[in-house]
């Protein structure tokens, strides 16, 4: 199975730290106050117990957040990384979860050998639908996070605490829905993220990423879903137009929805 992001991500992040400290926890610390523009953000990490499915729905203020933020391995696990964004937190995570952790254990070991956790913003829900989440103590208002059975929902510089409230609702009403499906849920929770007030600064980019074993085309990739929105004034509503492409476009993939 595959790990969705660039294997040179964890490197980057260490060069970045540029400390000399013992390799392994180099390969997941950044100074505490890092350059980059934070990732102010709401996400949400989701395990589908009827399918196996995994993924992670996130909407920002922010260029091109999906290429920081969603992580997921098919079996394994999904991580939102958010905030003043630890990147080695995805892949890093998601071996924690491959060797057996659960996703509290998860966040607990990421954040303990992090020096800057108190800007750091984490979702996790491992493949038991375990799910976990930080939010560090330094994470611009408003912040928080909504951890319930087989999924979490996190966000900062939000509106409020009504934006988490209405994704956790949205999510569990859209499972409702005849012939919905995991990719549905999570872009039903950002739109209710959004009408109620989303990230307080406005909105730019929004990724879904949905792992499903040999669920990619051809069945030879994990990656049944994974679609972004790098630059757009309405992205959660470009994000949906193109989840329903995705729909019309891969129409198999669609229509062989496994059971458990």
């Amino acid at each position: 199975m595959n790990t969705l992001r660039l294997p040179v991500a964890a490197l980057l992040a260490t060069l970045l730290a540029g400390c000399t400290c013992p390799a392994r926890k180099a390969a997941h610390q950044r100074p505490t106050t890092p350059a980059e523009p934070v990732v102010a953000t709401y996400s949400i990490v989701a395990f589908d117990p009827a399918t196996g499915d995994l993924g992670v729905a996130v909407q920002s203020k922010f260029f091109g957040v999906g290429s920081v933020v969603p992580w997921a391995k098919a079996g394994v696990g999904a991580i939102a990384t958010q905030s003043s964004a630890n990147i080695t937190y995805g892949p890093h995570g998601l071996d924690l979860l491959a060797a057996g952790k659960s996703a509290e254990e998860t966040v607990k070991l990421l954040t303990s050998e992090d020096d800057g956790r108190d800007h750091r913003q984490l979702g996790i829900v491992d493949a038991k639908g375990r799910a976990a989440s930080h939010t560090g103590e330094k994470c611009n208002a408003w912040a928080g996070q909504i951890v319930r059975p087989n999924f979490a929902v996190q966000g900062n510089i939000l509106a409020g605490e009504g934006v988490v409230k209405a994704m956790a609702a949205a999510y569990e009403k859209a499972q409702k829905e005849e012939g919905s499906e995991l990719g549905d849920w999570l872009v039903a929770a950002l739109h209710a993220g959004e009408a109620a007030g989303g990230d307080s600064r406005g909105r730019q980019s929004a990724a879904l990423l949905v792992v499903r074993e040999k669920g990619g085309y051809g069945r030879a990739s994990d990656r049944y879903i994974d679609l972004r929105v790098e630059d757009h004034p309405e992205p959660n509503h470009e994000l949906s137009r193109l989840l329903e492409i995705h729909k019309r476009f891969y129409p198999n993939l669609h229509r062989n929805r496994p059971s458990r």
